[in-house]
């Protein structure tokens, strides 16, 4: 099928950027988030990031007023999801929230719009009952910032069509990215699968005293050639999401993932990264 109008559910960092960038490459683009807070303070974003590309001479005047006509903040799910084409949903990831989510979209939207999940832990088969058509529903990952980021993921479960899933392939091309099929459906995918085993080491280093934070974002920048180390990744990624997904897995199985302990201190303190100024890193006094 043919894309023209894309909804993007959660004005995060993530939605927003999503939002942006798909309108950024023609798309028509509504986005809304249940919390109205969040669309003034996307709004904000949105113009700051443009004027800030016109400035550095990345963007025309002309440009960006083609982009803003396309852009565009709505109140309600309903509004944002009507005629859509893609629905993106990019909300918290919480599978109970999400479940009542998808719920609501299956009875908005066509049931030939495709319906994707940004999730890079919660495959799309998880919520596939919840749909009606599930051969239209699938994980379509971005990588964090998602307007920089080439990478994206699309996961075709077993109940998904191959033809959403090559229309979801294409549009990632159509917007500046590189995507990767996955075939099956993994945990974490193909990207985090090997980051969470190098940040698994890394929490084991720290928290059994072999060395510290600084000393593994050092190894990994200087030895390994990674633009930044795993921890200053998580600073950047959201400590607070890190915690979630390894709290679901404890109560999942019964056992604390590798580090537990080491994200929960963090995460009891309000220490989740870089959106609140201190995570690993104290980042209150830099601009």
């Amino acid at each position: 099928m043919k894309i023209k109008k894309v909804c993007v559910i959660g004005g995060g960092l993530m939605g927003r950027q999503i939002a942006l960038n798909t309108a950024i490459y023609s798309y028509e683009v509504t986005l809304t988030d249940s919390n109205p807070d969040v669309h003034d303070a996307v709004a904000k974003w949105e113009e700051e990031y443009l004027a800030g590309r016109i400035a550095k001479g990345r963007m025309t005047e002309e440009q960006v007023a083609g982009i803003k006509s396309r852009f565009h903040i709505v109140s309600t799910l309903e509004e944002a999801a009507k005629d859509a084409d893609l629905v993106i949903e990019a909300i918290v990831e919480v599978e109970d929230i999400k479940r009542e989510l998808f719920r609501k979209l299956s009875a908005l939207t066509r049931e030939d719009t495709i319906i994707a999940t940004n999730s890079s832990r919660m495959c799309a088969s998880l919520f596939k009952d919840e749909v009606k058509n599930p051969a239209r529903f699938a994980n379509l990952h971005y990588f964090n910032p998602a307007l920089v980021m080439k990478l994206t993921e699309v996961v075709q479960g077993e109940h998904c069509s191959s033809e959403t899933a090559e229309t979801l392939m294409e549009f990632s091309r159509s917007t500046g990215k590189t995507p990767v099929l996955l075939k099956r459906e993994i945990e974490g995918f193909i990207a985090n699968r090997l980051l969470n085993a190098l940040k698994n080491e890394a929490r084991y280093l720290v928290e059994n005293g072999y060395c510290t934070i600084e000393d593994v974002d050092t190894a990994s920048e200087n030895g390994l050639g990674h633009p930044m180390g795993p921890f200053r990744l998580e600073d950047l990624t959201g400590i607070d999401l890190t915690y979630n997904i390894m709290m679901r897995t404890y109560e999942k199985t019964g056992e604390k993932p590798i580090g537990f302990e080491l994200v929960k201190s963090y995460y009891d303190k309000g220490f989740y990264g870089k959106k609140n100024g201190r995570g690993y890193y104290d980042y209150s006094q830099k601009k």
